[in-house]
């Protein structure tokens, strides 16, 4: 018989790294001051400081920086949590169940203290009111119970080893804040009351927001929060181009700037404040999974129905030419969904092994997901020759023909699909605009529409688009959350990540697989499997990714020597820096 009891951390697999008594996480630096200020310029707008449901148009990083959870997460480990809000946590043996007890001293933004009360009924509200991302885990708790003064029990009504880290992982709200409010509706109206460092200060829809320190932060002596969250003020500054946003840093109104652009990023950081040394470019590298981005194609419209017409979106997509153009050629592009780590599949080779096992279970396998799948690469030049003509027989195998210049059916239909772009994303226009110059020579011209940024939300949650630009951060512990990216059963739900509206047994199911392995092995085997179903079914025309972040900031900005093995991503900026003179 194993006993259950609480310990200060809990892992995905194993056990934490750090011990018991630890002082700060190793990424932290536990000396560094406090106070200063860091300035984002953002492109987009905002109309809403309610982060947590489906409705409006919130700044995301609310989400992160006003609400604390039970647990907080360690980006130098896979998945691993360590208490915050909470000081214990403590699962069954089979992890059918886990309970968690609060400090004593953790407090609201307002100096009301956190209780299990707020707990249980911020975990009700968000699993049945908030924002798809909270629904599935909710639906998988069996039942939700007080079990002493400080301490709350989850059981559970399903097998999913994740499940006591994710219910670490919900935001905190208070309750009686929300009482006599509409929880679901949008808008400045109420100002969400945390238990974070920061509380919202000054602002101005679309314009910018203040997050102010908390002088009375309640966990200033917890350990997992030594060294983080040093600044005094955080400011979001907006901007509706991209471009703005860029001179807006070279101009002084910003102090960090994060550039995902390799030409850009070698070509134009000369100007004089790079110069003179007043403006530092740092290059923070990373060891996790490239994710996918690049153009997803809604298989809920009927031209995206067929994989190869699909596949010949993917072929006369001239990426070599396209990278060369924008990046000087000097990202590699992204081959699979977790493409540049171990949990990536083999490109272009057969499944083998395990792998191979997971695999042969499913009759709707995508061609190339057993067999071996890899990306078209041309030659090059923008004509890309092959690519055109492999797509023009896709096309026509999927009864598609140019007649007189256009592509058509039999029946005389033309073959077009609307793209939408966020007006301030400039470089997915340069991107699309080449596309669309590569299209015209297979007699498809598509109707690109540029939106504000609260337009464009509302059109893909909505999933109203043929094609957008698409990005999943992936991490090197996937989870429930894949359910909500690729699960069948949200392509009916308005608000989810599965824009492509991936309807298959072999994806549903090898999440399950994934969820349920019980050793390291089978877990990185599920997950292979799935990003050969994923990239096999060619939802997505990737693009390129980066294995470092590029950031330009201000010299009074600092960040640890020890980097995170996630590198410059959740956690890291504005959390681990600081600003000192």
């Amino acid at each position: 018989m194993v006993h259950a009891e609480p310990k200060h951390g809990i892992a995905m697999y194993g056990e934490p790294a750090l011990p018991a008594d630890f002082k700060h996480l190793p990424q932290a630096n536990p000396d560094a001051p406090k106070g200063g200020e860091i300035v984002f310029a953002e492109s987009g707008s905002f109309d809403s400081l309610h982060p947590v449901i489906t409705k409006g148009n919130p700044p995301w990083q609310l989400r992160y920086m006003i609400f604390e959870s039970l647990l907080g997460r360690s980006y130098d480990e896979p998945f691993t949590l360590y208490g915050l809000l909470a000081e214990t946590v403590e699962t069954g043996p089979n992890r059918e169940w886990v309970e968690f007890t609060l400090r004593e001293e953790a407090a609201f933004s307002d100096g009301s203290p956190v209780t299990v009360e707020d707990v249980m009924w911020s975990y009700e509200i968000l699993g049945t009111e908030g924002h798809p991302r909270y629904l599935g885990a909710w639906g998988k708790i069996e039942k939700m119970e007080q079990t002493g003064p400080r301490s709350v029990r989850f059981t559970f009504n399903t097998v999913d080893f994740e499940l006591p880290l994710i219910m670490g992982l919900r935001p905190i709200l208070k309750k009686a804040q929300w009482e006599g409010h509409d929880f679901q509706a949008s808008g400045i109206d109420v100002i969400p009351i945390g238990s974070s460092p920061y509380v919202i200060g000054d602002f101005e829809p679309g314009r910018y927001l203040n997050l102010e320190r908390n002088p009375d932060y309640w966990g200033k002596d917890v350990p997992f929060m030594q060294g983080q969250m040093n600044f005094d003020t955080i400011r979001y500054e907006f901007y509706g181009d991209g471009d703005v946003v860029f001179e807006a840093f070279k101009a002084g109104e910003a102090n960090t700037y994060r550039e995902t652009n390799a030409e850009k990023w070698a070509t134009q950081y000369d100007f004089p404040a790079v110069q003179s040394g007043d403006v530092v470019l740092s290059e923070i590298p990373h060891k996790r999974p490239t994710g996918i981005q690049g153009y997803v194609m809604n298989t809920r419209s009927p031209q995206f129905q067929d994989w190869r017409v699909r596949e010949a979106m993917i072929q006369v997509f001239n990426f070599e030419f396209i990278n060369q153009t924008l990046n000087g050629g000097r990202e590699p592009r992204i081959q699979s969904y977790f493409h540049n780590s171990v949990l990536g599949m083999e490109v272009g080779a057969p499944a083998t092994g395990r792998v191979a096992e997971y695999l042969s279970a499913y009759d709707d396998l995508p061609p190339g997901a057993l067999e071996g799948y890899a990306l078209p690469a041309s030659d090059g030049s923008e004509r890309n020759r092959a690519g055109v003509a492999r797509a023009l027989d896709l096309m026509a195998e999927a009864g598609w023909t140019v007649q007189d210049g256009v592509m058509k059916n039999e029946a005389g239909e033309e073959f077009t699909f609307e793209i939408v772009l966020n007006q301030g994303a400039t470089q997915d226009r340069q991107v699309i605009d080449i596309y669309a110059a590569s299209l015209a020579r297979i007699g498809i011209t598509p109707t690109i529409s540029a939106m504000d940024s609260a337009q464009y939300t509302e059109r893909t949650n909505s999933y109203d688009f043929d094609m957008a630009p698409y990005w999943r951060s992936l991490s090197l512990s996937p989870g429930n959350e894949q359910r909500l990216y690729w699960g069948s059963a949200m392509v009916g739900e308005n608000g989810s990540r599965n824009w492509m509206g991936v309807e298959s047994d072999a994806v549903d199911g090898l999440i399950e697989e994934m969820l349920t392995a019980d050793s390291q092995e089978d877990f990185q085997a599920a997950t292979k499997a799935l990003d050969r179903v994923l990239t096999a079914g060619r939802y997505v025309i990737p693009i390129w990714y980066s294995d470092v972040s590029r950031v330009a900031h201000v010299k009074e900005l600092h960040y640890p020597e020890t980097l995170p093995m996630y590198g410059d991503w959740l956690g890291f900026q504005p959390e681990l820096w600081w600003y000192e003179e």
